[in-house]
């Protein structure tokens, strides 16, 4: 869509523009930004992701892969052989880790993750059925329970509860930041979308090209007003506003700076416009699920594919480590080692 107008509020005289209008204008450069690097990050996004799942793929194949391999291999030798009670804890801790991290994974096949759900039923059901198990004492044995508790650290149990609330009150904040973000995101939609139809039906009561007595207006009405219509289908609200606001400044000779009013609305609708731009951006930077969080505004395209590269190193070394354990637990020395060093 061409257009022979900009947005921004313009003055012919030179002279001062005034504080809102100054804002308004950082506004309107601020999405133009966001709109160039928007269509810049569109044009980039499947390249991209083929590079991510050419780079990535095949490594997390092979390491979902190399962790099934584990967990198979590990509850193969807990049952072959004789462990300490804290080791048989300690491979089981690790195995149940295995399932759980499998058990959504979409690297395997059909049957590999069918066992998968099973053991990570097995050791769910377990846990469950360990920590009625412990209820149960706990209740039999409450007196014996408060006079051992006397003796507990206070601080250490004071550390504890501090570090268990610290964690609940994490977990708080950044679900609460989700909500947060998912409900400006709902607003700046809904407040896009109203605005939207109110500058369109705007434009259309201050074209009327059906109106015009001369020709010539008559053909440029039309031009504008299916211009206007266009943006319209396609949800174009700055492109919109940009059509308006040229009409606003074109009424009368007096009417080259917008009224206070106006400035008001034109920021609110463009507020709503620029979050919805932000919003579409991260969207494409969160679906590369690079290790690294990336903010539109401090990267460019290049900064991605460094990012993915770095993701690569990084799980290449993780694929070679994993191989490394492999090796040691299809031997029970192996396996001894691993849970000696505390690996396990």
């Amino acid at each position: 869509m061409g257009m022979s107008f900009g947005l921004k509020v313009t003055i012919k005289q030179k002279r001062n523009v005034s504080g809102p209008h100054n804002k308004l204008n950082l506004l309107i450069e601020k999405i133009e930004q966001q709109k160039t690097m928007l269509a810049t990050w569109k044009n980039a996004q499947t390249e991209i992701q083929q590079y991510i799942r050419q780079k990535l793929l095949p490594m997390y194949h092979e390491l979902h892969g190399l962790w099934f391999q584990q967990l198979n291999q590990l509850w193969k030798i807990l049952h072959e052989y004789e462990f300490s009670k804290a080791d048989i804890a300690n491979l089981d801790d690790k195995i149940a880790q295995l399932a759980k991290r499998l058990k959504h994974s979409q690297m395997l096949n059909a049957e590999q993750l069918k066992h998968v759900i099973q053991m990570d039923t097995f050791y769910s059901q377990r846990t469950e059925l360990n920590q009625r198990k412990s209820k149960k004492e706990l209740s039999e044995h409450a007196e014996y329970i408060e006079d051992a508790a006397n003796n507990l650290d206070q601080e250490d149990a004071s550390e504890a509860d501090f570090e268990h609330y610290a964690a609940e009150q994490e977990q708080a904040r950044e679900q609460a930041k989700q909500l947060r973000q998912q409900q400006k995101r709902e607003q700046a939609e809904q407040m896009a979308a109203q605005t939207l139809k109110t500058v369109y039906l705007k434009i259309a009561a201050m074209i009327h090209p059906d109106r015009e007595q001369d020709e010539t207006r008559k053909v440029e009405k039309t031009d504008l007003f299916q211009q206007a219509s266009q943006a319209y289908e396609q949800q174009d609200l700055f492109y919109l506003l940009k059509i308006q606001l040229q009409l606003e400044q074109n009424k009368g000779v007096g009417a080259k700076e917008l009224s206070p009013e106006q400035v008001k609305f034109y920021k609110f609708a463009l507020d709503a416009q620029r979050q919805q731009l932000e919003s579409q951006i991260d969207d494409i930077l969160n679906s590369f699920e690079l290790a690294k969080k990336l903010k539109a505004e401090q990267i460019n395209i290049d900064d991605v594919y460094k990012a993915i590269d770095a993701d690569a190193t990084e799980l290449k070394q993780h694929v070679k480590w994993e191989k490394e354990c492999l090796k040691h637990m299809k031997k029970v020395s192996g396996v001894e080692m691993l849970l000696e060093r505390e690996i396990l």
